[in-house]
């Protein structure tokens, strides 16, 4: 009989401030970047599924979206389920007996601590649990192999090969940041933050890695069509640093570089600093971040008109 896949995939991270009851949780945007990650890692690694099957929990039917729209699956493929909302083992596994028997490889998308319980229960031998305490937190991906039908699925039957976090994959995978076809015109208009605190009345300029690990860059991203040139800023610093703090209310400039065939202009807003988010919360903690003398953080950047709004803002803290 050839073997099977199972990939058990966590809902992103949500939205706890909307009111709304547990059902109709919505994802929080961090929550559905990591989820389409995570779709993105799965066609990356040749494990995209013959089935899919989620529940029906709002937040559960974005993760699958997000994840299905990277993995090029489209949603008429998908069985929503609604036995999978805060299923126990029993209703997880009475999902995966009603599989096609011709699937070689499923996706169950859903929630814990059932989701869990399941790799607990099929994994054979004892699971290592990370210092967090979480096998499988939002938006990560657990792959298991075995070979016994999808009807048959018994304890200890499965090998648990890996459990992946969007915070390992890396953040060229996603699709968002790389348009297919024609780009549209309002990604040629880009914000960026300009993180920056002061320790003993030294100023100090965050730096993160580049996606590719290859430069030194600040957090920047395509403005938001929903969001203001400094929301999405602060957005971006919050995903791709992990930082949060107090925004200045206008850029104090801009600069602009090249990339899909066109120029795109970035509208550079200061931060000071308040607080770096855990590990665990930093969206894309794969990165590497710095906290650098300002005349450091200006020769490491590349672009010439970042270093001079570098050296603007360090005359600007400097007088306060």
């Amino acid at each position: 009989m050839k073997g099977k896949t199972l990939l058990v995939l966590r809902h992103g991270k949500s939205d706890w401030g909307t009111g709304h009851e547990d059902f109709h949780r919505p994802l929080v945007e961090r929550g559905r970047l990591g989820s389409q990650k995570m779709g993105a890692w799965i066609k990356r690694q040749k494990l995209v599924p013959d089935a899919v099957l989620s529940s029906t929990a709002e937040r559960a039917r974005a993760t699958t979206a997000a994840a299905c729209k990277a993995m090029g699956v489209p949603l008429s493929k998908v069985r929503w389920d609604e036995r999978l909302y805060a299923a126990p083992v029993e209703d997880l596994l009475a999902a995966l007996a009603d599989c096609p028997k011709s699937a070689h490889r499923v996706m169950v998308v859903g929630h814990n601590p059932g989701l869990e319980e399941l790799i607990d229960y099929l994994n054979e031998g004892q699971i290592e649990v990370p210092d967090d305490g979480k096998v499988l937190p939002t938006s990560a991906l657990a792959q298991l192999e075995m070979i016994e039908d999808w009807t048959k699925l018994e304890p200890g039957c499965a090998t648990l090969v890996s459990v992946t976090r969007p915070g390992q994959v890396p953040d060229d995978l996603a699709v968002d940041d790389e348009p297919q076809g024609p780009v549209p015109d309002y990604f040629f208009t880009q914000s960026a933050v300009l993180p920056y605190r002061r320790i003993d009345g030294q100023l100090e300029i965050m730096v993160i890695a580049s996606r590719k690990g290859t430069r030194w860059v600040i957090p920047k991203g395509v403005k938001e069509p929903e969001l203001s040139l400094r929301d999405s800023a602060g957005k971006e610093a919050l995903e791709e640093a992990g930082v949060r703090g107090r925004l200045d209310e206008e850029p104090i400039g801009h600069y602009d570089y090249k990339k899909w065939g066109g120029v795109c202009h970035v509208a550079v807003f200061p931060m000071e600093v308040s607080e770096s988010v855990p590990e665990d919360e930093w969206e894309e903690s794969h990165r590497e971040r710095r906290w650098l003398e300002a005349g450091k953080a200006r020769s490491m950047v590349d672009e010439r008109a970042l270093r001079k709004l570098i050296d603007k803002l360090a005359k600007r803290v400097g007088k306060r």
